[in-house]
């Protein structure tokens, strides 16, 4: 696996040239036009990236863009890979790995996703400050490599502390409505039933989601320093009687992204 982490890497740092960027963000459904923002140097899709997995569902471009945003140079992917594809989750977390190889400190996530927190809104901003993993297989299962990470690295600050102080910061300083919460990390494609919903809110969840947890995990054990945000495009639970739709759930997140994006913008500003 280390060798084809470096021949994927090898051939991005050959086709985009110079330093490679410390902070990456991956953008989740319907949360891609944050790229709009971005004074672009190079961009690749996936489809052209030795080793990379391509996104199969509408929302997720498939670019990994090479640019300046808030005044930092960053890596970004429009567009992320979920287990439901029917990828493993090597494969799943395979970009994360080929950015920690690049040299990437730090890694802000994104997603939109399910709200079960009652003082929740659609449209809401979520900081993620910890997570369920209920996705049935763990990203590092298997034979470790000592040379990605620890066999048994701790998830005790997945979420990095210091910058979610920076997010609420900002968010206070710019009159931001910002919830946090526990992100629920699920296999899907199903969305869920309302009883789904009412035990995720009992065990601790106020949002849940078909991505992000296998992406964290692989970071922390990589040592990198990760920040996630949600943004809340539907509500679940027995008292809500609305169906949510792939197409509903694109809709609020575009609808959220310049909250989502100023915060990251003025976020990068400040690391």
């Amino acid at each position: 696996m280390l060798e084809t982490i470096r021949q994927t890497a090898g051939f991005i740092r050959q086709e985009v040239g110079g330093d490679m960027p410390e902070t990456a963000v991956i953008l989740g459904t319907g949360l891609g036009d944050l790229v709009n923002k971005i004074d672009i140097k190079k961009e690749l899709a996936y489809k052209d990236i030795p080793n990379f997995p391509v996104s199969t569902v509408e929302g997720h471009s498939g670019k990994l863009i090479f640019g300046t945003l808030g005044g930092k140079y960053i890596m970004a992917m429009q567009g992320r890979f979920h287990y439901y594809e029917g990828y493993d989750m090597k494969q799943v977390t395979f970009p994360v790995r080929v950015m920690k190889e690049l040299g990437v400190k730090t890694l802000f996530v994104s997603n939109a996703a399910g709200g079960m927190n009652k003082e929740f809104q659609v449209g809401d901003v979520m900081i993620i400050t910890d997570h369920i993993n209920l996705f049935p297989e763990n990203p590092l299962r298997g034979r470790n490599d000592d040379k990605l990470g620890p066999r048994f690295p701790s998830m005790t600050e997945a979420y990095s502390r210091s910058l979610i102080a920076l997010a609420e910061s900002i968010g206070k300083e710019e009159k931001i409505r910002l919830m946090r919460g526990v992100y629920v990390g699920t296999p899907g494609p199903t969305f869920e039933t309302p009883a789904e919903y009412e035990y995720f809110r009992i065990i601790g969840g106020d949002a849940v989601g078909m991505s992000t947890v296998p992406e964290v995990i692989v970071a922390n054990h990589a040592g990198m320093k990760v920040f996630g945000v949600s943004v809340i495009t539907d509500l679940g639970g027995k008292d809500i009687t609305d169906v949510p739709s792939h197409e509903e759930v694109q809709k609020a997140a575009v609808k959220a992204q310049p909250v989502m994006t100023k915060l990251i913008t003025e976020m990068l500003g400040c690391i």
